[in-house]
């Protein structure tokens, strides 16, 4: 799992443009690249079908039947739509080193991919999604 080249954002806006339409919490996550605490998420659980979009611009980014029980407290998915709806980056922060997930839309972060956790999935990769990053549209 390489980090890919990382393309212009197709949905730019200001500092203060993000503040005035994200809540405090959402802007945190999205565009501070926080982390929502374990547990607290809406979509952890949820089960209704539909497609996840990025919560800032709407980009569609994970489809329902590939999102996964992983009980680590943020929603999991084994993949993000086909094509490139998602960007992923090295991310050294916090002394390690992960891959960060990127809306490749407007570049809001969405999370962390990590690969070979033994999870019985078609491509043994782990999406974990901030759901404060994203929202399900019901099919």
């Amino acid at each position: 799992m390489d980090p890919v080249a990382e393309p212009a954002a197709k949905v730019v806006k200001s500092d203060d443009e993000w503040r005035e339409q994200l809540t405090p919490a959402e802007y945190q996550v999205l565009r501070k690249a926080g982390t929502e605490r374990p547990f607290t998420g809406e979509y952890t659980d949820t089960k209704t079908q539909g497609v996840y979009t990025c919560r800032a611009c709407g980009f569609e980014l994970f489809r329902s039947e590939t999102k996964f029980d992983s009980h680590c407290g943020w929603p999991s998915f084994f993949t993000p739509l086909a094509g490139d709806a998602v960007i992923e980056r090295t991310d050294i922060s916090m002394g390690m080193k992960r891959v960060e997930v990127l809306c490749a839309n407007c570049h809001s972060h969405l999370g962390h991919v990590f690969e070979g956790e033994g999870y019985a999935t078609p491509t043994d990769l782990r999406y974990c999604i901030n759901s404060i990053s994203i929202r399900l549209v019901p099919a």
